[in-house]
């Protein structure tokens, strides 16, 4: 088995925790940090992460996002109001984890997809991330606290969910006004289909290229939206009777 680890939280989360502030007075605020404190922190919590698997010891591939986001080509202000630097550190401690562990970077990816990517591409890998927007890949998810076992129709149904509620940390709306649980009594009503994600946005004076826009801006890729060949992801374009099915057999209808 193979643990998929968000290596870009527990990296920021350690050399954030190793900074000291040091107050100069005269207007000068001095920000330092141990590179050896930062870099057993990191370990330390990997390490914890293993440890929930004693039944089976995983091999473990750290996931980092590349410097560039491809999301930025579809809204420049995607992420905009994240403008600050990395803590002390932080490219150290990656450079001094590649020593140790199998380190992947897709180009113009996030953490997330390249996750995506790969455990859709190699089944049987468990996710370990603490964001939400991996709901969206059917598998083994460890979101650091309870295991989920996603199935591709709920993963599916989340996608559609967060097209119409955004994700204001990610700095994309989706449809204002509809939160997590709106957008969910919404499907349940009118079911889980691109239809009724457009018809939403319509009622409020949007357009369907809306809807797409935050649907590609909420798509974490999987092996599908990505050429490999290219190198580049795969707009995810639904067609017009894309839904998605429930109960027994139940799966996803009119698919890309």
């Amino acid at each position: 088995m193979k643990l998929l680890i968000d290596a870009d939280f527990i990296v920021y989360k350690a050399c954030a925790a190793a900074e000291t502030e040091i107050d100069w007075g005269d207007d000068v605020i001095l920000v330092t940090s141990k590179f050896s404190d930062a870099f057993k922190a990191a370990t330390r919590e990997i390490s914890k992460l293993k440890g929930h698997f004693m039944w089976d010891i995983p091999s473990v591939i750290l996931f980092f996002s590349d410097s560039k986001n491809f999301r930025k080509e579809i809204l420049p202000d995607y992420k905009g109001h994240r403008n600050r630097k990395k803590p002390c550190g932080y490219k150290r401690v990656i450079n001094e984890l590649k020593k140790s562990y199998e380190v992947i970077v897709m180009p113009t990816l996030e953490a997330d997809d390249a996750m995506g990517i790969y455990s859709t591409k190699h089944p049987g890998c468990t996710i370990c991330s603490p964001d939400k927007d991996m709901r969206q890949i059917p598998g083994n998810l460890y979101n650091m606290e309870d295991f989920t076992l996603i199935s591709e129709t709920d993963g599916a149904k989340w996608h559609l969910v967060q097209s119409l509620s955004g994700d204001q940390t990610d700095g994309y709306a989706g449809l204002i006004g509809v939160g997590v649980k709106r957008a969910t009594t919404l499907f349940e009503s009118k079911g889980y289909s691109w239809k009724t994600v457009v018809d939403a946005y319509v009622e409020k004076g949007f357009t369907e290229d809306d809807a797409l826009l935050n649907a590609r801006l909420a798509r974490i890729l999987t092996v599908d939206d990505y050429d490999f060949e290219t190198r580049k992801p795969i707009p995810w374009t639904p067609k017009a009777n894309y839904r998605v099915d429930d109960g027994a057999g139940s799966k996803i209808k009119a698919t890309i």
